[in-house]
């Protein structure tokens, strides 16, 4: 296995995430009318950090947070090689008129956001809907999609994987960039 270098860890993954809830309140001020959705799995790591963080910063703001699963809106669901498992998704709102700001880990072909705003119009129409992403690998995007809000630009090659490790899974805060995906 290939060994990864560290892009962030600790004391700058954290500040890191902490610009990004200032970023939202300075956009959204109190979050009326809108809603924060993490896309099932790896999205909803952080949205939930960022979810809880507001509530510290801004704790009487009542803030709209879902998670919603794309699985079965993937474009590659039926050609795995082993079925893919759905989340539960936990969206008891609808988005209809309402800003949405959608999170995720690691924006890079696109794929995952056009599935996610697939998968988003169950819920009704948003009046807007921006992006949040940790990490925006900005070569070989496959679709016209761009973040919004940014943690890291990371540059990287073709065969070169970022791999983001939470506290909550991997029992610390990093991200890390291979060259090639790990399997």
């Amino acid at each position: 296995m290939a060994k990864g270098r560290v892009i962030i860890e600790n004391e700058r993954f954290n500040l890191t995430v902490e610009r990004l809830c200032h970023q939202l309140i300075e956009r959204y001020d109190d979050f009326k009318n809108t809603c924060l959705i993490g896309i099932q799995p790896r999205g909803v790591l952080l949205s939930d950090r960022i979810i809880n963080r507001l509530k510290q910063i801004l704790p009487d703001q009542v803030i709209c947070y879902g998670k919603l699963d794309i699985t079965f809106y993937r474009d590659d669901f039926r050609i795995r090689d082993r079925p893919l498992t759905a989340n539960a998704n936990q969206m008891d709102f609808i988005v209809e008129d309402k800003e949405v700001v959608l999170i995720d880990d690691v924006l890079y072909t696109g794929r995952t956001i056009q599935s996610a705003l697939t998968a988003l119009q169950h819920y009704g129409r948003p009046a807007n809907v921006e992006l949040l992403t940790l990490i925006d690998r900005r070569f070989n995007r496959h679709l016209p999609i761009q973040s919004d809000y940014v943690g890291l630009t990371v540059d990287a090659l073709d065969e070169a994987y970022v791999k983001v490790e939470w506290m909550e899974q991997d029992q610390r805060d990093r991200i890390l960039l291979f060259p090639e995906k790990q399997r």
